[in-house]
């Protein structure tokens, strides 16, 4: 790792301006319903806690439009930490000026302080330096732990870092890019690919970077039916992205010039209406001249595209997954997703990686999550890591 670490710094009786990522899912009464961020920056700050420090936390939730709104205060959230916590975690209802001073200077070593909301403010996301230099003067070291936002240029994810003595990766961070980068620089063969979602333009440049690496893609989600379509094949009321066809038949010449195996299902669960309960049934789509029928839509990979995939994972070394292969919040449609989220979980032998988004939300629904060599927090983050993109989060920290 080129980025210096929290691990490799002194921090007793220090003030250390924290980011996390506590952007956390709520209800209508704004109680926490997944609190795996919150979980996931743990080790960060109780290592800074037992090692003497003053522990100054920013984070954002929410969009609040660089306004204060009471609906995205982070005060439920501190309430939460406490009680993962313990004592002496405070909170302050603003995140610079004299109010956030006199709360840092009460503090005592292994003190933790969660300020309010970073995006309270518009200067936040527009990177403004005199609002970095504000959240500076709260801390004399910075370390960051928000992969999540770590692809955002924002004044608490890159901006603070150029006006403080040091500025460092938390555990989180450091484990991110571990296992997104490090890992996946030389990955064990086969190296296999999972990419799901419903858009191929979101994943053409972690398709195209990956082709220097993987050995085989497994197609799944509603970007299967744009390659389909590129193909020529029915694919009646299934989503597709009509301007991306050219760009699929460019994706499959550059696949099979380079040797690459790129799967598409050979079948797929088809349905007239998205919901629970609706008629749907397993159809042929790329044999003869089989495909979607006419006004049905496909929603999942099919039974025999799960035999084949299932077959590929289990042979893999390194498997990586961004991306559900069906639409697997309706528990109808939500068979082929589990079918690979149980294979990877098998595949004992594989460094497994869950590449953030609605495929992580899938292993976790699943209870498979645990039986993943990794999981990452980051949607974006994660895409932009995998395209080979520097994040500013990242570049803004000191080289070890």
């Amino acid at each position: 790792m080129a980025k210096l670490s929290v691990r490799d710094i002194d921090v007793h009786g220090s003030r250390v301006l924290l980011r996390v990522d506590f952007n956390v899912p709520v209800d209508d009464q704004l109680h926490i319903t997944d609190d795996t961020r919150i979980v996931e920056s743990l080790p960060t700050i109780r290592h800074l806690r037992e090692a003497g420090a003053k522990v100054i936390v920013m984070a954002h939730f929410g969009r609040p439009k660089g306004q204060p709104n009471p609906k995205y205060s982070l005060r439920p959230v501190a309430e939460h930490l406490k009680t993962l916590l313990g004592d002496r975690v405070f909170f302050v209802g603003s995140t610079v000026g004299q109010e956030a001073k006199d709360a840092v200077a009460a503090l005592e070593n292994g003190d933790v302080l969660l300020l309010e909301n970073v995006r309270f403010h518009a200067e936040e996301e527009a990177n403004d330096p005199v609002f970095a230099q504000s959240l500076a003067e709260l801390g004399d070291v910075y370390v960051n732990d928000a992969f999540g936002a770590a692809h955002r240029a924002h004044a608490s994810t890159a901006g603070v870092a150029a006006y403080v003595p040091k500025a460092a990766m938390g555990f989180l961070m450091e484990k991110e890019l571990q296992y997104l980068q490090e890992e996946l620089r030389n990955p064990a063969k086969p190296f296999l690919v999972i990419l799901g979602g419903s858009k191929v333009s979101d994943k053409i440049g972690v398709i195209k970077s990956l082709m220097e690496k993987a050995d085989v893609f497994l197609i799944g989600g509603a970007m299967a039916f744009t390659f389909m379509k590129a193909l020529g094949k029915e694919i009646g009321n299934s989503r597709v992205e009509a301007d991306k066809l050219d760009l699929a038949r460019e994706i499959l010449a550059l696949a099979e010039a380079r040797g690459i195996r790129f799967l598409l299902p050979v079948d797929a669960i088809e349905t007239q209406e998205i919901k629970l309960g609706a008629n749907c049934r397993n159809t042929a789509v790329y044999s003869g001249d089989h495909g979607i029928t006419p006004d049905w839509e496909g929603v999942d990979i099919g039974a025999t595209t799960r035999d084949i995939y299932r077959a590929e994972i289990a042979k893999a070394k390194t498997v990586l997954w961004n991306g559900p292969v069906g639409i697997f919040e309706i528990e109808d449609f939500a068979g082929g997703t589990r079918a690979l989220a149980e294979a990877v979980a098998g595949n004992a032998e594989a460094v497994t990686i869950i590449g953030g988004g609605d495929s992580v939300t899938a292993v976790k629904q699943f209870g498979l999550a645990d039986q993943m060599t990794f999981i990452s927090t980051g949607g974006g983050a994660s895409l932009e890591l995998l395209e080979g993109r520097t994040l500013p989060g990242v570049a803004a920290l000191n080289e070890k």
